[in-house]
């Protein structure tokens, strides 16, 4: 049985939204993209573009756990409710919802980020100023980050 080689969404590109709130998807993304994505609201006010295959997949370990934990009842509720499944047209573009533009406070100017097998959008301000607060921390890290695994 051979190994399955996932495609990983990596880098960092800083397309714009048109006046339609449209984005252009960049060109390495398009490919993992074009049969469908889920768009979410993210951590840290980010945006995450989950393949399709890849969003139901996730939902499905959601959906086991307990419904009786009133966090997961949040999380989940946030999270399905502020979804939207796109298909990229020809173009590679997807629609940017008004609710979730609104919510990650996307204007013109925004950053797609590789974050291996999801895709990340972000206001370009807050990108940076994300970024140069993590990248100290970063290059410090010596311990292990997440438990069993770094």
């Amino acid at each position: 049985m051979g190994l399955e080689v996932r495609k990983l969404f990596l880098g960092t590109h800083s397309p714009r939204l048109d006046d339609k709130g449209r984005l252009v998807l960049p060109a390495k993304f398009r490919e993992g993209l074009a049969a469908g994505v889920v768009l979410a609201k993210g951590q840290d006010r980010s945006i995450v573009v989950w393949p399709a295959a890849e969003f139901a997949a996730h939902a499905e370990r959601l959906n086991e756990a307990s419904r009786s934990d009133a966090q997961v009842r949040a999380y989940l509720r946030v999270l399905f409710s502020g979804a939207s499944d796109e298909i990229p047209d020809r173009q590679g573009r997807i629609t940017m919802p008004a609710a979730l533009r609104e919510y990650a406070g996307l204007d013109r100017d925004v950053v797609v980020v590789g974050n291996g097998t999801t895709v990340e959008i972000w206001d370009a301000t807050s990108w940076e100023t994300y970024l140069a607060g993590q990248e100290e921390g970063f290059s410090g890290i010596s311990e292990e980050v997440v438990p069993g695994i770094l």
